[in-house]
């Protein structure tokens, strides 16, 4: 019996030939990421278990990345920032990228890729539930809890159980206005928000063959919300084309043998995708958009790992192009390389900084996490009670983005920004 690329890339770093769904096995990690909400605690714990002057297992492997709730004045936030920028200190770490100065990059799951530190076959973790988004790259990632993260800041060891594997096959041409983000709708609204837990979500077929990257990235990125361990699509010219300019480092890539085994697979008819959005309160609670049309909206939020690639605004430029929005529109980038993108990449001879500001969206918002996670009271974007947000986030639960009171949809950019034109939730597909 053949393997999957996950399994592939787990015994590899379990040092074995092959490994088994549901067995347990000690693996190597090739990087470890953490940021300012989870870092402290996550060095706390390394610290009492394995002293204060305990080195990290390898300064090259260790990477902090301050985005969660940095342009504030709370002073635990801050707090946690200068913690972080003191570990960097002590340990000898090597990528500490720090808010305070050029280093910063921005959002950690667009970061990352970005600074070249996500490979194929390579297996890493982090403080952070959508730590799988570098699945995108053929990689094996996936989040854990401060406990496991201090344990192998200290060791480069992890106790993994291997997943079992689910396969999601998307056969055909997408049609216009149906984006990554309504693949990872779809799928999670087919099989629901526990359907994958411990799961390996891998996703296949000539329609995410087509994607770009910033569009697989959204994909794998939201794999948890279905409760899955990872989710991850083979490596392709694309991936290496990317990677370019990136890194230099050698890297293996996997496939998925033939003969593999997959404890269940979900096959979809790319042409008969529609645009989506997630009601509130769960990423599962999936409709068409057509379902909702008409619903009125206070705010559309553009932004986060999920919807604040270059992709994404691009995708939502063509909508706004020549166009007012109607109600109160948010742009803000993952990340100081997205943001750089939006004075460079144009739709129809204008940049997209200009078509966002000709359409009388809010100030561009320095890159960041920024309101997808609420934030303290001072953070742009975060929900008041009885607001009503259609956002390109991958959360909607109650409070994600701030009041308790508020609802969120979650949306493609094309939806998001056709939403904002008109005030109610919207087809893009009425508008492109």
């Amino acid at each position: 019996m053949g393997l999957t690329i996950t399994e592939k890339i787990i015994a590899k770093h379990a040092g074995r030939t092959s490994v088994t769904p549901g067995e347990t096995v000690w693996v190597s990690v090739d990087l470890v990421m953490t940021h300012d909400v989870c870092g402290p605690p996550s060095f706390a714990i390394m610290e009492r278990e394995f002293g204060s002057d305990a080195p990290v297992f390898d300064k090259e492997k260790v990477i902090l990345i301050p985005d969660h709730f940095i342009f504030t004045k709370d002073p635990a936030s801050i707090r946690n920032v200068d913690l972080l920028r003191g570990y960097a200190k002590r340990k000898g770490i090597k990528y500490f990228y720090d808010p305070a100065n050029e280093t910063y990059r921005g959002v950690c799951h667009v970061g990352l890729p970005q600074a070249g530190h996500c490979r194929p076959g390579e297996l890493a973790i982090g403080t952070d539930s959508h730590t799988c988004t570098y699945g995108a790259f053929g990689e094996f990632s996936t989040g854990v809890g401060n406990t496991d993260a201090g344990f192998v800041l200290g060791t480069g060891k992890f106790l993994l159980k291997v997943p079992k594997q689910l396969l999601f096959l998307f056969e055909g041409e997408l049609p216009k206005g149906v984006m990554g983000k309504d693949i990872i709708l779809t799928s999670i609204g087919r099989i629901g928000s526990d359907g994958a837990t411990y799961c390996s979500m891998e996703f296949r077929g000539s329609a995410i063959r087509s994607l770009c990257m910033d569009e697989r990235m959204t994909i794998c990125n939201m794999a948890v919300e279905a409760g899955a361990k990872n989710g991850i699509i083979a490596p392709d010219e694309k991936t290496r084309e990317y990677l370019k300019g990136r890194t230099d480092k050698p890297y293996t890539e996997y496939q998925s043998d033939p003969d593999a085994s997959y404890a269940a697979k979900y096959e979809f008819k790319a042409e008969e995708l529609v645009p989506v959005v997630a009601k509130p309160y769960s990423p599962g609670n999936v409709c068409p958009a057509k379902e909702v049309a008409g619903t009125p909206v206070t705010q559309v939020y553009i932004g986060s790992c999920t919807g604040g690639k270059t992709a994404d605004f691009r995708a939502a430029a063509e909508v706004l192009k020549g166009r007012k929005v109607k109600i109160r529109t948010i742009i803000t980038p993952a990340t100081k390389e997205v943001a750089a993108s939006l004075d460079t990449e144009k739709v129809g001879g204008e940049t997209l900084r200009q078509i966002f500001e000709a359409a009388g969206c809010d100030p561009i918002q320095p890159p960041s996490c920024g309101a997808c996670m609420g934030g303290p009271i001072d953070t742009y974007g975060r929900t008041m009670a009885d607001e009503v947000v259609v956002s390109t986030t991958n959360r909607n639960f109650p409070g994600r983005m701030g009041s308790m009171q508020s609802q969120v949809y979650l949306a493609s950019p094309y939806t998001a920004a056709a939403t904002a034109l008109f005030g109610v939730i919207t087809d893009p597909r009425e508008v492109l």
